[in-house]
């Protein structure tokens, strides 16, 4: 990307207080979509691809911190600080179903089969709602002892990812424990499945998903909230924070190579679309933005994939070995989940 061009982007106004959360759906016969959370307690849903705004779900009485969508972007869910996460329709609006917790929900993901719903927030305990039993009581695994910040699946939903907003501690049965300095406010798994991305302090890390090793790690200018890998050729991500920029690097130098500014407030969230040709960037200034990666910025590496199925990560037994902080990975065993939580 050239330094001196200056990217314009698509901004996209509608919410009345920051926006703290960002979710593409994957691409589905009718396009990708994008869903926002906000303080102003309205998760709304835009066309991916434009930015036009679809609709907003209303319902929630407090702050909204997590929204995402199913894999075929006919639900939607968000988690809140009026102690609820609830499921909508996201081609009426309507909610579906509410789920009541003890205290603020931080975090939620639908697994990849769209059947569970994981929630953590500051109750410490990750929920999974089966969602063809909506009113059966949820599976809980409450041995966390900090408060959960990001919730994500792995492995064909048979591993959980959680981070925590609080020094140390594990979730569940512990498969792996990643270091990081300091707590983990973003955790994005690759759409490839490969790559684990995460954003703590003034640090962008990449792990292998599979092994659970440190692959990279890069120092940012700044302290970032969020960071997303681009999906399709893997070779660039972005990261934004408190400096109120949008910053591009090479995924394989650290390099960066495209700093977009425009936000009037730190930057919370910033995810790529499915396809890669575009990022969004959710701020304290209550827009969004949706920049386009220029298709002349990728180079001949592009050819061979640092994100595709090709290819080893080879990673050491001591990097797999490493004691971590605030961010845990556990398995979900959807037979002996309960016998878990009680062993550990």
């Amino acid at each position: 990307m050239d330094k001196k061009k200056v990217a314009v982007p698509l901004v996209c106004h509608g919410h009345s207080r920051p926006v703290v959360d960002l979710f593409y759906s994957p691409t589905t016969p009718d396009g990708f979509f994008l869903i926002s959370a906000s303080k102003d307690s309205s998760p709304m849903l835009r066309n991916g691809e434009t930015g036009d705004w679809i609709g907003t779900f209303e319902g929630h009485k407090g702050a909204v911190w997590s929204c995402c969508l199913d894999t075929n972007a006919l639900r939607a869910a968000s988690g809140s600080a009026d102690f609820s996460a609830k499921l909508w329709d996201a081609l009426t609006g309507d909610e579906l179903q509410s789920f009541e917790h003890k205290h603020i929900v931080r975090a939620c993901a639908f697994s990849e089969d769209t059947h569970l719903l994981l929630t953590g927030g500051f109750e410490k305990i990750l929920r999974i709602f089966d969602l063809n039993r909506p009113d059966a009581p949820p599976r809980e695994v409450d041995n966390s002892p900090g408060s959960i910040r990001t919730v994500a699946w792995l492995h064909s939903d048979q591993t959980i990812l959680s981070s925590c907003a609080d020094i140390g501690g594990v979730s569940g049965k512990i498969v792996q424990t990643l270091e990081t300095m300091s707590p983990v406010t973003s955790a994005e798994v690759s759409q490839d499945g490969r790559y684990i991305t995460t954003a703590d302090g003034s640090t962008v890390k990449f792990w292998d998903a599979n092994h659970f090793g440190l692959v990279k790690s890069y120092d940012m200018p700044c302290n970032v909230e969020s960071a997303s890998l681009e999906p399709k050729f893997g070779n660039k991500f972005v990261a934004g924070g408190e400096d109120m920029w949008i910053h591009v690097f090479d995924f394989h130098t650290g390099e960066q190579i495209g700093c977009n500014k425009g936000h009037h407030g730190p930057v919370h969230c910033v995810r790529f679309s499915p396809g890669g040709e575009s990022y969004a960037s959710g701020s304290e200034d209550g827009t969004i933005r949706i920049w386009q990666l220029s298709p002349a910025s990728h180079d001949e590496n592009d050819s061979l994939p640092g994100n595709g199925p090709t290819g080893k990560v080879k990673v050491s037994a001591d990097d797999v070995a490493q004691k971590i902080e605030a961010f845990h990975i556990s398995k979900e065993g959807k037979t002996t989940e309960k016998d878990k939580a009680t062993d550990a």
